[in-house]
C-alpha cells in the first residue's frame, strides 16, 4: 500500500472518530453508544463505498489516536514485509544466488529457470513473488542494477563538442522527388552555443566533415568531441581528423541517449520550434531550406536560456574568449582531408573511385598513403617526411611525348 492510499485511510477513520475530539454531544448518554451510532452510519472508504466498522473497532481507533495523535490512525505494514511466505529457505538461497552470480539477470529469467529445473513446479509461486523478492533484496543489501547516471555541465567552453544527426522534414525538389533530408548539429556543452549545423539529403562522414570544417573555422577546436556509435561517427576518419586537429573522441556506450542529452534535447526544441512551424512547400531547394535553418539557429543563439542564468548561449560562448584556439588557414585545409591507403601499378598509376591518377614514378608497385579532400579537387601523396606531393588525372596522351628516364646500373667507358 502506497502512502497516499495509508493517508487516505487515516483520515477516514478521523471523520469518524472526530466528533469525539472536542467532547462528546449531549445526543449521545455515552461513549459505547457514540461507537455503535457511529458503526450504524458507516464510514466513506476512500474508494468510494460505504464501510461498516464494529463499534469495537472504532473505539480502537479513538484509543490509539488519544494516546499518539493522528500518526497512529495511519495503517502500518505487516510485520512480515519483505518475507516472502510461498518461497522457501532453499528457492530464496537459489534466487540469491543467480542474482549476486548474475546481476543483469532479469526476474522472469531467474523465473524461468527455477521453472525449468524443478525448483518452482506449476501453480506454487507466481513470477511477481520472485520480482518482489529481488527488489526487497535489493533494497536491503543497498544494491541496484541501475546505471549511475547524473546530470553534468562543463566548466568553460570548448570542452565539449557534442554531435548528432536528426531527420528533418521531407523536401520535394522542382524535379516533383520527395526527399528525406538530414540535419547534422555540433553543440557546446557549456554553453548550448550551436558552433555548427547543417542540412543534407545524406547523413554520412563527408557531411559531417564539412560541419566540423566550419564550426572548428570559425569557434576554435574542442578538447572532446562526443558522438555515439552510428558509422557516420565512428569511423578511422574521423579518429584520424581529431588527431591531426588536437582534440579527441568519446563515444558513448550503445543505447544510452542520456550521455548525450544536450543535443538530443535541442533537436527536441528544434523540432517543436522550427519544425511544426514550417510550410515545407514553401521550399523547393536545399539552398532554401539551409537559408531559413541557420535564421532559426542565429535566433536560438541569441536568446536567453532557462539554465544560463539570463545569458544567451552565444553570451555564455563569448564570454570565455581565452579558450577559443583557433587553427590557421593551412591548418584547416591540411586536417580536414580524408586519407586513404592505394598500391602504385608499375606504371605508376592510381584509382581512386574509379578515376585514375598519375604518380611520380618512383612511387610505382609501392603501397602508399594518400590524403584528399571530399570533392577529390585536392589530392596529395604523405611523403616520408610528412609533406604533401599533389598527384595529378592520368593522361595517356600526353604521356606518349614525354621521354622516359633510363636507369643505369652502371656506365662504361664513352
Amino acid at each position: 500500500m502506497d502512502q497516499n492510499k495509508k493517508h487516505e485511510i487515516a483520515l477516514m477513520r478521523y471523520s469518524a472518530i472526530a466528533p469525539l475530539i472536542t467532547g462528546l454531544s449531549d445526543d449521545y448518554p455515552s461513549l459505547e453508544a457514540f461507537f455503535r451510532d457511529a458503526s450504524a452510519k458507516g464510514c466513506i472508504h476512500p474508494d468510494g463505498t460505504v464501510k461498516h466498522y464494529a463499534p469495537g473497532t472504532i473505539e480502537k481507533w479513538y484509543r490509539m489516536y488519544k494516546a499518539d495523535g493522528f500518526d497512529a490512525l495511519i495503517p502500518i505494514s505487516r510485520a512480515d514485509l519483505g518475507v516472502p511466505r510461498k518461497l522457501d529457505e532453499e528457492l530464496q538461497e537459489q534466487i540469491l544466488y543467480l542474482k549476486t552470480n548474475y546481476p543483469r539477470m532479469s526476474a522472469s529469467s531467474i523465473y524461468r529457470q527455477l521453472r525449468e529445473n524443478g525448483s518452482i513446479k506449476e501453480g506454487d509461486v507466481s513470477e511477481s513473488t520472485v520480482n518482489r523478492f529481488i527488489n526487497v533484496t535489493n533494497l536491503r543489501l543497498k544494491t541496484t542494477t541501475n546505471q549511475d547516471m547524473r546530470r553534468y555541465e562543463r566548466p568553460h567552453i570548448n570542452e565539449v563538442w557534442c554531435g548528432d544527426s536528426s531527420v528533418g522534414p521531407y523536401l520535394t525538389t522542382p524535379d516533383g522527388k520527395k526527399h528525406k533530408v538530414f540535419i547534422i548539429a555540433l553543440i557546446d556543452d557549456a554553453s548550448r552555443f550551436i558552433v555548427g549545423i547543417d542540412i543534407f539529403f545524406n547523413d554520412n562522414f563527408v557531411n559531417l566533415m564539412s560541419v566540423l570544417k566550419s564550426a572548428v573555422s570559425k569557434y576554435g577546436r574542442p578538447k572532446m568531441f562526443n558522438f555515439d556509435n552510428g558509422s557516420s561517427y565512428k569511423n578511422k576518419q574521423m579518429e584520424l581528423l581529431a588527431a591531426r586537429v588536437g582534440s579527441v573522441v568519446h563515444y558513448d556506450q550503445p543505447y544510452t541517449p542520456t550521455q548525450k542529452a544536450k543535443i538530443e534535447r535541442w533537436f527536441r526544441t528544434m523540432k517543436d520550434q522550427w519544425m511544426s512551424s514550417l510550410d515545407i512547400r514553401d521550399f523547393h531547394s536545399l539552398d532554401e531550406l539551409r537559408g531559413n535553418l541557420f535564421s532559426y539557429v542565429q535566433k536560438y543563439n541569441q536568446s536567453v536560456h532557462s539554465s544560463l542564468k539570463g545569458k544567451s548561449p552565444q553570451d555564455r560562448f563569448f564570454s570565455e574568449p581565452e579558450c577559443i584556439k583557433r587553427l590557421s588557414d593551412s591548418e584547416i585545409e591540411h586536417c580536414f582531408l580524408l586519407e586513404i591507403e592505394r598500391r602504385v601499378s608499375s606504371d605508376s598509376v592510381i584509382v581512386i573511385d574509379h578515376v585514375e591518377y598519375e604518380v611520380d614514378y618512383r612511387f610505382a608497385k609501392q603501397r602508399i598513403k594518400l590524403r584528399y579532400s571530399p570533392n577529390l579537387e585536392d589530392i596529395y601523396i604523405v611523403e616520408a617526411d610528412g609533406t604533401l606531393t599533389p598527384i595529378r588525372l592520368l593522361n595517356k596522351t600526353e604521356n606518349a611525348s614525354i621521354k622516359r628516364d633510363k636507369i643505369h646500373l652502371c656506365k662504361g667507358d664513352d
